[in-house]
């Protein structure tokens, strides 16, 4: 487990933990730990709707939009 990784609830679904995960090994070198935490789990909310199979993939493509936007703008 990451150290950004730790910072999610034990409680939070997969698509949260192992998002945060991979995208902590991409992002971490540009940003803050607790901003991948809370975009990925703003995108799991935001994308409530969506069916469950798909989840981890849409949390995560989401997520590293909103990150690499967070980045350039």
């Amino acid at each position: 487990m990451t150290p950004v990784a730790s910072l999610v609830e034990p409680s939070a679904d997969h698509s949260v933990h192992d998002a945060v995960e991979r995208l902590a090994v991409e992002f971490s070198d540009r940003l803050r730990p607790q901003l991948i935490v809370r975009v990925v789990r703003d995108c799991r909310r935001d994308l409530g709707g969506s069916p469950v199979g798909a989840m981890p993939e849409l949390v995560e493509r989401l997520a590293r939009h909103r990150l690499q936007e967070s980045i350039v703008g």
